[in-house]
């Protein structure tokens, strides 16, 4: 049987490794066109495929109670190659999904290269030539110039623009561990994790306040004109930018102190906590989590070095800022990820404006199987919306309402969440055991677990292409 014609991906990145994958799946040869090492971008290091430039973090594993948690698992049952990567490559994280990131990606870019159906070539793109009939586009946020261009002129309207920040990693052996301690939060344990799993550095009150004022009163980096009316993304704040909206954002943020016991002063709550999550497979490197910043490098380092615990820490790497970019999806693509003025385009990853790398990876995951169904034939069939799949895709394609008559698109990168989903039929008013479920927490767990089920039902219903009978209401 002969094999389909080529698919070309442009970008080898989570969501065009993904896409690959899925099409050499279902028997369709992929070529991947990567600019790396060939072109640098700002925020990449190696020329490795799947690299992560920001966290190492997957986040919530939890399937249960958790969105993020249910699209790890959907994407398992769907043979994802970076879900694959992701739990072989593992390293503690209480109750999220982190990972060793060279190890990562040295899998992920080993299973592209030995397949026998998918070709890697170094090289940037512009313009996509007209003899390719099919296209995945997954460059990214750092889409190169050429590239945006082309897609500006294809859709008649401006790519949108925000900034995403880089947080610093620290070698584990510089930490001060007389005053910092090992602990998850609440104790959580996770995949790969203990119950604890994090680094946690204390700051009593005098010591959050002078932390403060000194993220507000460091020296920043500079913006490029074209940059200075480009926004950020909230869920990836700097975080000197968190703390100018107000004294006690931080410790209601990335340095809460809940669930966190000092042992070195157990009858003393810290008033903030600093946290770093480990980021590599040997635990030699730790990362500060939520500590994205566009401070310049001197003075991150005079700054972070004030954190107790990290007096004498030195870094691995230091912070940094990028400019991200992202299509006004719902107006410029169709159901399946098309570009509307020119179809052969299908566009995949945070270009699509999803944010996070298991979300990146899952439209990377769905472009591919969307174009895989088209070259063998058949007609692509979305998954069902109650499922994370189908309830991301649903935002990215058409979820979105712009309230803007007029100005600017008010479509803005989104994760996964149960927000996105048809809600249940009823909520559940009583738990395993019978016990009607008051207000709160519990009822509340109830009905992500209750929205979780229904999503794997109906996930497997539509992978035996019996997509047509969603589950039994909950």
């Amino acid at each position: 049987m002969p094999v389909p014609s080529t698919v070309h991906i442009v970008g080898g990145g989570l969501a065009g490794s993904e896409a690959a994958w899925q099409l050499a799946q279902r028997g369709v040869a992929a070529i991947i066109h990567e600019m790396r090492p060939v072109h640098a971008t700002a925020a990449h290091k190696t020329a490795g495929l799947a690299e992560l430039v920001c966290s190492n973090s997957f986040r919530s594993d939890d399937k249960d109670h958790n969105a993020v948690g249910l699209l790890h698992e959907e994407m398992r049952h769907l043979g994802s190659l970076i879900m694959r990567a992701a739990d072989a490559n593992q390293v503690p994280a209480g109750g999220a999904l982190a990972v060793d990131r060279d190890g990562f990606s040295a899998a992920v870019t080993h299973a592209l290269e030995t397949h026998p159906l998918i070709t890697i070539v170094r090289e940037e793109i512009g313009v996509p030539p007209p003899e390719w009939d099919s296209v995945i586009v997954a460059t990214g946020p750092l889409t190169s110039p050429a590239l945006s261009s082309t897609l500006r002129q294809l859709s008649g309207q401006d790519a949108l623009a925000f900034f995403d920040a880089i947080a610093p990693i620290v070698h584990r052996d510089t930490i001060d561990f007389g005053t910092a301690w090992f602990q998850s939060r609440y104790d959580k344990t996770g995949p790969g994790g203990s119950g604890a799993d994090y680094v946690n550095c204390p700051l009593d009150r005098e010591q959050y306040q002078a932390f403060v004022a000194a993220l507000l009163a460091g020296e920043k980096t500079s913006f490029h004109e074209w940059e200075t009316s480009t926004p950020y993304f909230d869920g990836c704040l700097p975080i000197e930018v968190m703390a100018e909206r107000g004294p006690e954002t931080l410790r209601h943020g990335p340095m809460k102190p809940f669930g966190l016991t000092n042992p070195h002063r157990p009858d003393l709550k810290p008033y903030a906590v600093v946290q770093l999550r480990q980021d590599n497979k040997l635990g030699t490197l730790f990362n500060m989590v939520g500590f994205q910043t566009k401070l310049k490098h001197g003075e991150q380092v005079r700054i972070f070095r004030s954190i107790p615990g990290l007096e004498r820490a030195e870094f691995a790497r230091l912070g940094g800022l990028h400019r991200n970019t992202f299509l006004n999806s719902p107006k410029l693509l169709d159901g399946t990820l098309r570009l509307n003025a020119d179809p052969r385009l299908r566009f995949a990853g945070q270009i699509t404006g999803c944010e996070g790398y298991v979300e990146s990876a899952t439209i990377g995951l769905l472009a591919g199987r969307f174009a895989a169904s088209e070259r063998i034939g058949e007609a692509p069939i979305t998954p069902p919306p109650t499922t994370a799949h189908g309830a991301l895709l649903a935002h990215i394609t058409g979820g979105h309402i712009d309230t803007i008559d007029a100005g600017p698109p008010s479509f803005q990168p989104m994760n996964v969440n149960f927000g996105l989903f048809p809600p249940l039929s009823s909520a559940p008013d009583f738990d395993p055991e019978g016990r009607r479920f008051g207000r709160g927490s519990a009822k509340n767990l109830a009905r992500k677990a209750a929205l979780s089920r229904r999503a794997l039902a109906d996930l497997e219903r539509w992978l035996r292409g019996d997509e047509t009978r969603p589950a039994a209401a909950e």
